[in-house]
C-alpha cells in the first residue's frame, strides 16, 4: 500500500562527461541544500543500514550509507568489473530478442533502516562517479514500523508505504537533492532506481523523533543527543567541522569527528546552541577534547535557557527566559574527558555551550530526565506524527 506526498521539481538532471582525467569531482554537479544542515537520519555512526536489496552485483549496497563523500579509483577493476563506491546493480534486460529492453516499471529496490527514526525534510541521491551507469529515475518511500523488522516484514502487504519522492529524473555525478513535506514520522525507507544503475551515497535530512515510552524507561540519559532528539540550532563557526558533531554517538575517534573552529583573531569567543530533546532537568554533564590535542578549547562555560511554554523546544529561544551558566568558565585539558556533576538539577529546554577563545570540543553531554511537561510534549508529538 503506497500514500503520497507532493515533492518539488529536480535540481539536478541528465548525463555527465566520461571521466577525462584529473580530479574527479571537477566536473561534479551539488548545490547548497537548505535542508542539509539538519541530521542525516541515515547516517551510519547512528546506526542506520541497509537491510535488504534487490540485486547489488557490481558493489554492495552498504556503500549507500558510508559517511563522506564517495571516492574514485580509475584503475580499480574486480572480477565482477570495475569497483565502484556506492551501490550498483547490473543491467537489467528485456524478455526476448525481440523485445531487449526493460519494462517501464522495471526497478532495482534497497530497503533502508533509519539511525534514528523522524521526520524527513529532504533527501539527496548522490550519483558521485556514476556517469554512464546512473539510474534514469529515482523514488523514495517511507514508512514506520515498530521493533527491528526483518525484509519479509517491510515488503509484506501489511506495510503502508508513503512516497517522498515520486519517480523522478535524477542526473549523474551529482548530487540530486529534493526538500521533502513534513508530517510523519518514519522508521524505515525503500530507494528505488530506474531500471537499473548505480547511486553513491543516499542522505536523509530531518528530526529525530524519539520514541517518548524508551526515554521514559531509561530515566536518565544524555537529554542533547542526537539520538534522543537533541539538535544543533546555532553557532558561531562552521569553518573545520560541523557542530553536530559533538553530539553524536560515542567518543570521537579522529580531530575531524569533533568540532573546530578556525584561529581567532579578535577578543571573541565561539559557541553553540542546541535544542534538548524537550524541557529536562539537567545533573550532570560531560565536555569532552578527544583527539583534539594543540587546538582544543582553553576554557568552556555551559548555560541553559527555559522554553517553558511547549516543553519540546519548538519555540524560539527569544520568546524562553534568560540564559542561566549551570558550569562557569573552566579550564579545558587537550584529549581528556571532562566531568561535572551539578550542585543542583538545571531545568531547560535550550542549552549552549561557549568557548573561549577558539578551538573545539569533541562531545557535549547533558545526563538528565525529562521534567513532566518535557515528557508530556514529547508523547503529543509522537502521536501526532504517527508514531
Amino acid at each position: 500500500m503506497t500514500a503520497q506526498h507532493a515533492h518539488p521539481a529536480p535540481r539536478f538532471t541528465g548525463a555527465a562527461r566520461p571521466y577525462g582525467g584529473g580530479d574527479p569531482y571537477a566536473d561534479y554537479r551539488t548545490a547548497d541544500f537548505p535542508f542539509a544542515r539538519l541530521t542525516d537520519l541515515a547516517d551510519r555512526r547512528l546506526g542506520a543500514g541497509v537491510v535488504a536489496a534487490a540485486d547489488e552485483f557490481f558493489a554492495e549496497r552498504e556503500n549507500l550509507l558510508l559517511p563522506g563523500r564517495a571516492v574514485f579509483d580509475p584503475e580499480h577493476f574486480g572480477h565482477k568489473g570495475k569497483v565502484m563506491d556506492g551501490w550498483e546493480t547490473r543491467r537489467r534486460r528485456g524478455p526476448s530478442a525481440g523485445d531487449p529492453w526493460p519494462a517501464q516499471e522495471d526497478h532495482d529496490w534497497a530497503l533502508i533502516r533509519l539511525g534514528a527514526p523522524g521526520v524527513v525534510h529532504g533527501v539527496v541521491v548522490d550519483t558521485a562517479h556514476f556517469r554512464g551507469n546512473h539510474p534514469r529515475a529515482v523514488s523514495v518511500e517511507g514508512t514506520s514500523v515498530p521493533g527491528t523488522p526483518g525484509p519479509e516484514e517491510l515488503l509484506s502487504d501489511g506495510v503502508t508505504w508513503t512516497t517522498l519522492l515520486p519517480r523522478t529524473p535524477v542526473g549523474g555525478h551529482a548530487a540530486n537533492g529534493f526538500a521533502v513535506p513534513a508530517g510523519r514520522r518514519f522508521t524505515h525507507l525503500r530507494l528505488s532506481q530506474y531500471p537499473d544503475g548505480g547511486i553513491a551515497r543516499l542522505r536523509v535530512y530531518g528530526e529525530v523523533v524519539p520514541d517518548p515510552a524508551w526515554l521514559e524507561a531509561l530515566g536518565t540519559f544524555d537529554v542533547v543527543a542526537l539520538e534522543n532528539g537533541g539538535r544543533v540550532e546555532d553557532a558561531s563557526d562552521r569553518f573545520y567541522s560541523p557542530p553536530a558533531n559533538t553530539i553524536r554517538p560515542g567518543r570521537s575517534q579522529r580531530m575531524d569527528d569533533g568540532w573546530e573552529t578556525r584561529r581567532r583573531r579578535d577578543r571573541g569567543h565561539d559557541w553553540i546552541r542546541y535544542r534538548l530533546a524537550a524541557r529536562a532537568e539537567i545533573r550532570a554533564l560531560e565536555i569532552d577534547t578527544a583527539c583534539l590535542k594543540g587546538n582544543s578549547a582553553g576554557w568552556a562555560s555551559v548555560s541553559v535557557r527555559d522554553g517553558a511554554g511547549t516543553g519540546t523546544g519548538t519555540d524560539e529561544p527569544e520568546g524562553a527566559g534568560d540564559w542561566r551558566e549551570i558550569l562557569p568558565r573552566t579550564r579545558l585539558q587537550p584529549d581528556t574527558n571532562h566531568r561535572f556533576v551539578l550542585p543542583a538539577p538545571a531545568v531547560g529546554t535550550y542549552a549552549r555551550v561557549d568557548i573561549f577563545p577558539d578551538g573545539g570540543i569533541s562531545r557535549l553531554r547533558l545526563f538528565g530526565s525529562l521534567t513532566g511537561q518535557g515528557s508530556a510534549a514529547l508523547a503529543a508529538r509522537h502521536r501526532e506524527l504517527g508514531g
